[in-house]
C-alpha cells in the first residue's frame, strides 16, 4: 500500500497547525464564588439604591399642577360635545384655580388626557406619512379607511384617525394681579421636535402666486376640526398645513392611556413672569371642542417645571428603589443559604 501524499483526501480539510484555528489561544474564565458573587449583589443594590434616591429628589425638585376641566365650570360644553351633530359648534367655559407658591424658572404648558389610547394598533396606522410630506399625489389616500373620504367622497386632509381625533381645545391664562388681569404669555411655536418640524412633516410646493390653501384645494377638513388645515393657526400664516405645530405634537402618539402633550411655554419676557409664574389667582380660558364623553376620559391642564430628567415622574426612581431591594433580598438569602450549608457544602446531610 502506497502512502498517502499530504494535501490530497481527507488531508485538504484539516485545519492549519495555529493557535487560532486549533482552539489553543489564552482565555480567561470567571471563578464564581460566594466571596465574588455576593459582594457583587450588595454593591449593585447599593448603587440602584443611590440612583433611586437621587432621580426621587431630583422629581420631588420639580412643580406640577393639574387642573382638572372635563365638567364642572364646564358642564354645559361636556354635555354639548355628547351630540356628534353638535361638533361645528363653538362652546366656551373658564375654570379658576390657584397657584399656592410661586413657580420659579421655565414653565411649561400641558394638555393632559386620560382613559385615550393612542397606542392601539389599528389606530397608530390609519395615517398616510407620504401625505404628510406634502406630495401632492398623495392628498388622496388609501391608507386612511374608513377617515380618508367624506360623506360626498371629498378626500380628507389630513387623513386617518389620528389626524381625525387631534386635540383641538384651546386654552388663554390669566392671572388676576392686585385687581386687575393680566394675559399670561406663551410661546406656542418651537414646541415639536426639530426632525418632525423639518422632516417628517412637510406642506405641498407653493410659490408667490399658489397659496397653501389652492395647494389643498379638492380636499376637505376631518369630521371633528373646526378649521381646514391651511387654517390652523390664524396669527400666523407660516404655522398652517402639515407644519403646525400642534398637529405635529398630536401626531406623535402617546405609549400610555394617560398622558400628557405639549401646549405652550410661558415668555418670561413680560413683567410680572420674568422669573415664572407668580403665586395668586388665575383663570384658564377654554375654547371646548374636543369630546371625551363616548371613552369616559378626562381632560386637564398641566402646568410643571422640568430639570435635566424632564418632568414629574416617579416611574424610573420607583423602578430603581424597588430593584435595589429585590436584589438585597436575594442577596441576604444567598448569604443564608451559604452560612447554613458551607464551602463546598459541608454541612449538607448525608
Amino acid at each position: 500500500m502506497g502512502k498517502k501524499q499530504a494535501g490530497t483526501g481527507p488531508f485538504l480539510r484539516r485545519p492549519d497547525n495555529s493557535a487560532f484555528k486549533q482552539q489553543r489561544l489564552p482565555a480567561w474564565s470567571p471563578s464564581l464564588t460566594a466571596q465574588t458573587v455576593l459582594p457583587s449583589f450588595y454593591i449593585l443594590s447599593l448603587v440602584c439604591l443611590l440612583l433611586g434616591i437621587w432621580l426621587l429628589i431630583t422629581v420631588e425638585n420639580t412643580h406640577q399642577l393639574k387642573v382638572d376641566y372635563t365638567n364642572g365650570s364646564c358642564a354645559q360644553c361636556f354635555e354639548m360635545r355628547k351630540n356628534a351633530s353638535n361638533a361645528k359648534t363653538n362652546c366656551k367655559c373658564s375654570v379658576p384655580f390657584f397657584i399656592e407658591k410661586k413657580i420659579l424658572g421655565d414653565v411649561f404648558i400641558y394638555y393632559g388626557l386620560v382613559n385615550f389610547h393612542q397606542n392601539l394598533r389599528r389606530y397608530m396606522d390609519s395615517r398616510d406619512d407620504a401625505q404628510m410630506v406634502g406630495r401632492k399625489t398623495n392628498l388622496k389616500s388609501s391608507y386612511c379607511t374608513p377617515f380618508d373620504y367624506d360623506a360626498n367622497r371629498v378626500p380628507i386632509a389630513p387623513c386617518g384617525a389620528v389626524a381625525n381625533s387631534m386635540f383641538n381645545d384651546s386654552f388663554i391664562l390669566y392671572y388676576k394681579n392686585n385687581g386687575s388681569t393680566v394675559q399670561v404669555p406663551l410661546f406656542r411655536k418651537g414646541i415639536a421636535w426639530y426632525t418632525d418640524k423639518n422632516v417628517k412633516f412637510r406642506n405641498p410646493p407653493t410659490n408667490e402666486t399658489f397659496t397653501l390653501q389652492q395647494a389643498f384645494e379638492g380636499t376637505t377638513l376631518p369630521f371633528f376640526w373646526q378649521r381646514p388645515v391651511y387654517e390652523l393657526d390664524t396669527t400666523d400664516p407660516n404655522n398652517n398645513g402639515f407644519i403646525n405645530d400642534d398637529l405635529i405634537v398630536w401626531m406623535r402618539e402617546a405609549a400610555f392611556p394617560n398622558f400628557k402633550k405639549l401646549y405652550g411655554v410661558l415668555n418670561r419676557a413680560q413683567w410680572p413672569f420674568t422669573d415664572g409664574l407668580p403665586a395668586g389667582n388665575y383663570n384658564i380660558a377654554i375654547n371646548y371642542n374636543f369630546p371625551v364623553g363616548p371613552f369616559r376620559g378626562q381632560k386637564e391642564v398641566v402646568i410643571s417645571t422640568v430639570t435635566w430628567f424632564g418632568g414629574q415622574n416617579h416611574f424610573l426612581p420607583i423602578a430603581y428603589l424597588v430593584t435595589s431591594g429585590l436584589i438585597l433580598v436575594a442577596a441576604i438569602g444567598l448569604t443564608t443559604v451559604y452560612v447554613k450549608v458551607g464551602k463546598k457544602g459541608k454541612n449538607l446531610e448525608e
